[in-house]
């Protein structure tokens, strides 16, 4: 494990196991949606009733944070980052592991690096993007005085250390779960992974939520104006 499946594309190094897939996640993500929302009724099946508790949800979250009118702005980007994280993190428990590549493996693509540290930097970049046209420079710096020049200065240090610490924690959860459940399978292929499989299931959930809502918190400071 940790070793990846690579090629060279205009003289940059793929994950092609990552890429895959991402691309599966993504499809699997198209087709539960579609489902979920072929036949939409006033009285919702199971599968509207989740969508729409989930929705329901971060919809309460990100008004909370922003307000309701900012908050919709929003709320696209959020929960497309939980259903794909947690998609993704859920593919990690499939028995795909067993279609044998000569590097790498088909795994959750959020135990690549790569893939967390794109996810994050995405977001830092949506987060400034909106700072900057909810406050103008001054979301740089509060002001010229000197205690608002060391605000700025700790602020700069933090837009560099979140997408870091958001990309790493992910990265980190999900590659230590299916490191542990691999090593369980490869002693008691039948059994004792189980209870670490469902255990991962629930960190799964755990990891999509807390990306999103640190998302969530670091969109929020930027666009909330100071009072």
């Amino acid at each position: 494990m940790g070793e990846h499946l690579s090629a060279q594309f205009l003289g940059m190094k793929v994950n092609l196991d990552t890429l895959i897939m991402m691309w599966f996640t993504m499809a699997l993500l198209i087709v539960v949606s579609f489902i979920a929302t072929r036949k939409l009724s006033l009285v919702p099946n199971r599968v509207q009733m989740i969508f729409e508790g989930i929705i329901g949800y971060f919809s309460d979250i990100v008004s909370g944070n922003m307000g309701e009118k900012e908050g919709k702005k929003h709320l696209p980007l959020l929960l497309t980052l939980f259903m794909f994280i947690l998609t993704a993190n859920l593919v990690g428990q499939l028995p795909l592991r067993l279609i044998h590549l000569p590097h790498g493996e088909l795994a959750s693509p959020n135990n690549d690096i790569n893939m967390t540290a794109a996810m994050a930097i995405i977001v830092s970049i949506y987060y400034i993007y909106y700072g900057i046209r909810a406050k103008g420079f001054k979301f740089f710096i509060h002001s010229f005085k000197i205690d608002g020049i060391m605000i700025a200065l700790v602020d700069l240090l933090e837009l560099f250390v979140r997408p870091f610490s958001l990309a790493l924690r992910l990265f980190a959860n999900i590659l230590a779960g299916e490191i542990l459940v691999f090593t369980f399978a490869g002693m008691c292929a039948y059994f004792l992974p189980l209870p670490f499989m469902a255990f991962e299931i629930f960190v799964a959930l755990i990891q999509a939520l807390v990306f999103t809502l640190l998302s969530t918190t670091y969109i929020a400071l930027a666009v909330n104006k100071e009072e």
